[in-house]
């Protein structure tokens, strides 16, 4: 997308230069050779220099935005409304009703050109007419019409319109083909970055099922081979870690605020469905902890919660600098897996039917 919207402000801004370029020609230098050929047959010359010196400002601000490649923006209306004016001044005082051969009724377009070449083609157009629209009132009022100054201006016209006109409708389609790059573009990106996610989607699939498969397949196995019963209390206890490590693990995709609260309550989940009593609090404020810190936080929890007996009390107190996750409740001695993250550190105590453990998470300074 970014590749397609240089190319069409690249576009644009040769356009532009062009333009710049032709209405300084058009303007400046033909317009100054014709005025000065012409000059003893103005009644004031004055006027006429005038009006010049308000064209070249305008070229003049045009030059610079483009040099900057900035917009009009709020200084477009004033800048066309001096072209105007500018040729309405200049039409008061042509010679004998001349305005077709004038030398700015060929130069007040391309400059108005020059400063709505960004707008809609409707602008364009409502100003080429507000300026031919200009010049026949000033011809009809001042003048005599008759056909031949008719013909005069109606011949004139057709360049003063005709060039004009279509250099802004190949602006127009510039811009057309520009937004329609551009929204292809983003519809690229649309499509590969869904074929990115539902790509990283199945690899964590595949990721999770294996890791299930590595502690839950050998349970699963000897329970189908009859190695395994289900009446033995180590095996239910097994059988409950399983139960609440896959839960952990469908809760890890979820998008929720404190993912690591949100899976310590899927932990507790299985403990509750077999009827143990299981109260989860929670002091403070921490940074979420990577998946892998996560799951050496909640190994201890739903270790001690998969073989509590009637209760059991989870406690997650937090910091910028330690996250703890404490879980105490009636099982005998336990033991839980070596964390898989250095920065973690457990504790355990046991004694008289009552096991406490607890996780420590010190985040790295960044």
């Amino acid at each position: 997308m970014e590749l397609a919207q240089q190319t069409s402000s690249q576009l644009h801004r040769g356009l532009r230069v062009a333009v710049l370029l032709t209405a300084s020609g058009t303007a400046l230098v033909l317009g100054m050779i014709n005025l000065t050929r012409r000059l003893d047959r103005y009644d004031l010359p004055v006027v006429q220099f005038a009006a010049y010196a308000a064209l070249a400002a305008v070229l003049a601000v045009e030059a610079v935005l483009v040099v900057r490649d900035r917009p009009w923006r709020g200084w477009r209306v004033p800048a066309v409304a001096l072209v105007l004016a500018a040729a309405a001044a200049s039409y008061l005082t042509v010679p004998g009703g001349r305005i077709h051969v004038d030398w700015m009724f060929g130069a007040a377009n391309w400059v108005g050109l020059a400063v709505l070449l960004d707008r809609p083609l409707r602008t364009v157009v409502a100003f080429l007419c507000a300026h031919e629209l200009l010049a026949f009132l000033n011809l009809a009022l001042l003048y005599e019409i008759n056909r031949y100054s008719l013909a005069g201006f109606a011949t004139g016209s057709v360049t003063v319109i005709g060039l004009p006109l279509c250099v802004a409708v190949v602006a127009g389609v510039l811009g057309r083909i520009s937004e329609e790059a551009a929204a292809a573009a983003r519809e690229l990106e649309r499509v590969r970055t869904e074929e990115a996610v539902a790509v990283a989607a199945h690899r964590r699939r595949a990721q999770r099922f294996a890791e299930v498969s590595e502690t839950a397949a050998p349970l699963l196995e000897g329970l189908a081979d009859g190695s395994l019963v289900p009446s033995d209390p180590d095996v239910q206890s097994r059988c409950a870690v399983e139960a609440a490590r896959m839960r952990r693990l469908f809760a890890e995709t979820d998008e929720v605020e404190n993912p690591l609260l949100h899976e310590l309550r899927h932990c507790a989940d299985i403990a509750d469905r077999k009827g143990v009593e299981v109260e989860l609090d929670a002091r403070g404020r921490w940074p979420s902890p990577p998946v892998v810190v996560r799951r050496d936080l909640t190994d201890v929890a739903l270790t001690v919660l998969a073989t509590a007996g009637s209760w059991a009390r989870v406690t997650v107190v937090g910091g910028d600098d330690l996250v703890s996750v404490s879980v105490v409740a009636d099982c005998g001695e336990l033991t839980v897996p070596e964390p898989a993250t250095p920065g973690v550190r457990v504790e355990t105590v046991s004694g008289g039917g009552t096991t406490w453990m607890e996780a420590r998470w010190q985040p790295s300074p960044s």
